[in-house]
């Protein structure tokens, strides 16, 4: 594809200024307040993973575990593990604004789409950290771009990369099936079908296979551990209806931001000039319905939004100019209302106040987030460091016979990865668990003669040692209700050894 300057780029200097206006508040925004908080349960788990390099994860594919290993190189840092995160959030305004021009849209139009992609709360909200869902955004919208460039100028290669860019997005999570499967129906249903006429079409596929292969062959090999983590995990989505979840879907993409994707779902339909896009309105009707149908989370069809956006700008820009500037400047102003509880810009106990007194407070979406004292992902950076502070005060305190052999073992992954990533440097060994990717890492050789239980059931773990000792609690304010208050206890003998027992502790997306 030969370089050509995107077409955001070539409006008068005071469009430009707009667009660039909202990527240096985004890059602000975040860059900011990227180190505010410690990292959060998920990042832990990501980097725990990475540092062990594989094709893939128990319930992820490799890429995102290995940048974020990738960003820890040079000594922990929070700030560097989330600038990827960074990018990925500002590289999706000026793609909007191009998208907008590319389909025909006027200044005001690529104005109107890069300020949208700056002001969804959930887009924003998806970027704060380092996950699997933060290249969503920028991934989804781009392989609808690289296609509508395709139909639109026959650009034939453009399609080689969107089949790379989809590939690579499965390397980060396998969401982007939700959004490819429709967006293929919406081709075939309208008359860019043309392109399966095209062999680059076909090649595309192919790389997308061909990239997302190494990752898919781990999971076949290991018994697909992914399915069987989604069908548990999605037993504790709260989905409350399809009107409970598109009045969450209006909040979470910004309440003024709603005519815009709503008029980019209808306008290809009543709209002659945007006729040739309208396999993209297809595509999201269609990502909304499996997402519906397989009770996903509110988050997992954000990163379809953009394309809607983009849309919705290029017929909402036949509006008055100063029509549109007062309805962007609403969508900043309800961007601004929100920012405390996307963006950690306040102490956490000024949280807590602020959420206790507003209706700020997000709806949980699944029932691990029910009792937040802030939202889930903020508890959910709390405590990590003194967990591993307060099971290494309890390691040191056992005989020097018995520390050589002690398996330390935590209930879920957040608390494993908290003792592998913050304890290493007091002095503790690599943690052991039944969640998630460690177990299939195994008991790591321990044989559980002593084993120091983070947030085990005492009496559950009375029933299975030879004898049992509480030997403290762990826990920060305002962290998770299930994170706050739980014992640390010593358990010496297991009985039948750890490898015997190990697939007992088997806890697959409890």
């Amino acid at each position: 594809m030969s370089f050509q300057l995107p077409a955001s780029w070539r409006l008068p200097s005071s469009d430009r200024a707009l667009i660039w206006l909202a990527i240096a508040v985004t890059a602000v925004l975040h860059l900011a307040t990227a180190g505010r908080y410690d990292m959060m349960r998920n990042e832990l788990y990501f980097l725990a993973c990475g540092r062990h390099p594989a094709f893939g994860y128990a319930d992820q594919p490799p890429l995102v575990p290995l940048i974020a290993a990738a960003t820890q190189l040079f000594g922990p840092s929070v700030w560097l593990l989330r600038l990827p995160a960074v990018i990925a959030a500002v590289a999706l305004i000026p793609l909007c604004a191009a998208f907008a021009r590319l389909i025909g849209g006027n200044r005001t139009a690529a104005v109107i789409a890069a300020i949208a992609a700056a002001s969804a709360p959930g887009l924003a909200g998806v970027t704060t950290l380092l996950t699997t869902a933060t290249f969503e955004p920028i991934a989804w919208t781009g392989c609808a771009y690289l296609i509508t460039r395709a139909v639109l100028r026959e650009d034939r290669r453009a399609l080689l990369w969107a089949g790379l860019i989809a590939g690579l997005s499965m390397q980060a999570k396998y969401g982007i099936v939700m959004w490819l499967a429709p967006l293929a129906l919406g081709v075939l249903a309208t008359p860019a079908r043309r392109l399966l006429s095209w062999r680059e079409t076909w090649a595309a596929a192919l790389i997308a296979v061909a990239v997302a292969a190494p990752s898919l062959i781990w999971q076949a090999v290991n018994g697909w551990p992914f399915l069987a983590i989604i069908a548990h995990h999605t037993q504790g989505v709260i989905t409350g209806g399809p009107v409970r979840f598109e009045i969450g879907q209006i909040l979470a993409l910004n309440l003024v931001l709603a005519p815009l994707w709503v008029a980019g779902i209808v306008a290809p339909f009543v709209s002659e000039r945007l006729k040739p896009v309208r396999f993209l309105s297809i595509a999201f009707v269609g990502a909304t319905a499996i997402n519906l149908a397989t009770g996903g989370k509110d988050y997992y069809l954000f990163a379809a939004y953009p394309s809607m956006f983009v849309v919705g700008a290029a017929v909402c820009a036949q509006l008055w100019r100063w029509v549109a500037g007062i309805w962007m400047a609403a969508a900043i102003a309800n961007f601004a209302l929100v920012a405390p509880i996307i963006f950690p810009l306040l102490d956490p106990p000024h949280l807590f106040r602020l959420l206790e007194h507003s209706h700020l407070r997000p709806a949980p979406d699944e029932k691990a987030a029910i009792g937040a004292p802030l939202t889930q992902v903020f508890s959910d950076e709390l405590g990590w460091r003194a967990l591993a502070q307060q099971v290494a005060g309890v390691y040191r305190s056992l005989p020097p016979t018995e520390r050589e052999h002690t398996a330390i073992f935590a209930n879920n992954y957040g608390e494993a990865a908290a003792i592998d990533i913050h304890g290493r440097s007091l002095g503790l060994p690599p943690a052991i668990s039944g969640d998630n990717q460690y177990f299939l890492w195994g008991p790591r050789g321990y044989d559980g003669s002593v084993i120091i239980v983070v947030n085990g059931d005492p009496e559950r773990w009375r029933r299975l040692c030879r004898s049992i000792q509480v030997a403290g609690t762990f826990g920060v304010p305002l962290a998770m209700p299930y994170e706050r208050d739980r014992p640390i206890t010593i358990c010496r003998g297991l009985q039948g050894g750890l490898a015997n027992a190990w697939n007992g502790f088997k806890r697959y997306g409890a």
